[in-house]
């Protein structure tokens, strides 16, 4: 398929073309029809993967043929988890919808609201917000949802997993019923679907099939080590990289500082993204690293969705995920607009429910590769990967675990 063959309007495909695409994505060829259409739709799909474009696009041209402001009412809402999302889709907005006339505003906490209330104040055809700062502000009459016309849920899952229950369930209560929904998840929980069910109406279903979860063109690979060896190991692995840039995903906040600290103390230009870094910080740091003065920027799950870093070519887990599907998420920030990239894990022996959760979401063995010198004395021990086809039930027998370290 090709984007004329979408339904899009001139200035909207031309805005596909200027952003580098060649053609649609299978998300958008499967998606963008049924928003023209009107539809309810369900998204099950991946980060990178073009999902942002497949709803921004076709809203900015259906909103393009009824474009009224009025004061402090909105016309199209997007939610999402966090603010580096939120700024990620707003410049989305910007670029597809350059020639459209439309007007569009973000708003999410840690920063001052006052200026967020000026903004709406003639009025906004498509807002970008997290749930808390869009409550406040609905809250002070900043905000009015009489004129809204579509509403896009942007990586419900995490939106749940990050404790918005309530506020969406708040929210629901003011929105008005009659409106075109759109829902976007790359994991399909019983709370997502829970909470879809509350949302949509008549949905159609798009899919990405279990095989496809992870980037396939994200060269995967961990590396099994002792815990107490892992900061030795990333900075053997960082000095053979050379000057490439890599992202560092780490568990804990005081993690990213520490990590940080001794990158530094080791010759590298690194930073740190995090909930307690300030809006300004967070942004300095991620735009250096976007020109490339910082080369290691190490996160917490906060950075793994809503960074569009453009070419990074390494994302390295020091820490495994708590949650399996945030594994997908990090992955997700290379190899990204059908460029290759490479995930590296490295994995301790105490890490391995974690690991046998992210091969059982994957449904496929991530592959081992020994690093010279960092052999584990504590191995770890080999995950099934894919669960096994239903048998009939036997009595249960303990499961013994191969120690050769090989793939499994």
């Amino acid at each position: 398929m090709k984007f004329h063959e979408l339904g899009l309007s001139a200035g909207i495909q031309q805005a596909f073309v200027d952003a580098g695409y060649r053609k649609p994505t299978p998300v958008q060829s499967k998606t963008i029809p049924l928003v023209l259409q009107g539809k309810d739709v369900m998204v099950a799909a991946q980060t990178g993967t073009g999902k942002t474009a497949s709803f921004v696009a076709p809203i900015l041209d259906l909103l393009t043929a009824n474009s009224r402001r009025r004061s402090n009412q909105i016309n199209g809402l997007i939610l999402v988890p966090t603010r580096e999302l939120a700024i990620q889709v707003h410049q989305s907005i910007k670029g597809y919808g350059t020639n459209s006339g439309l007007r569009a505003a973000v708003v999410y906490g840690g920063v001052k609201i006052s200026p967020q209330m000026m903004s709406l104040r003639g009025g906004v055809h498509l807002l970008v917000a997290t749930p808390g700062r869009l409550l406040d502000l609905y809250s002070q009459n900043a905000v009015k949802f009489d004129q809204l016309n579509f509403l896009v849920l942007d990586e419900a899952d995490r939106m749940l997993s990050l404790g918005f229950a309530d506020e969406m369930s708040q929210l629901l209560r003011v929105l008005p019923s009659r409106r075109q929904t759109l829902m976007f998840s790359a994991t399909l929980s019983t709370q997502v679907k829970k909470l879809a069910a509350q949302l949509l109406k008549n949905p159609a279903e798009i899919t990405i099939s279990p095989e496809h979860i992870a980037a396939v063109q994200v060269n995967q690979w961990l590396a099994p080590v002792d815990k107490k060896r892992k900061t030795t190991l990333l900075l053997a692995l960082l000095a053979k990289k050379g000057s490439q840039q890599a992202l560092v995903f780490v568990n804990t906040k005081k993690g990213a500082e520490v990590l940080t600290q001794r990158l530094t103390n080791a010759g590298f230009s690194a930073a740190a993204i995090h909930g307690d870094k300030s809006q300004a910080v967070r942004l300095r740091n991620l735009n250096e690293f976007k020109t490339g003065k910082v080369q290691i920027l190490i996160g917490t799950d906060i950075a793994s969705r809503g960074l569009d870093i453009g070419n990074l070519p390494v994302v390295i887990n020091f820490d495994l995920p708590k949650v399996a599907e945030d594994y997908v998420h990090r992955v997700g920030r290379t190899g990204r607009a059908n460029k290759t990239g490479e995930a590296i894990s490295l994995v301790s022996a105490d890490e391995f429910e974690k690991l046998r959760s992210i091969e059982q979401l994957l449904q496929e063995v991530i592959r081992r590769e020994s690093v010279e010198g960092f052999d584990p004395g504590h191995e770890v021990p080999e995950s099934n990967g894919v669960p096994s086809p239903r048998k009939p039930k036997k009595p249960k027998k303990p499961k013994k675990h191969s120690k050769s370290g090989g793939p499994g």
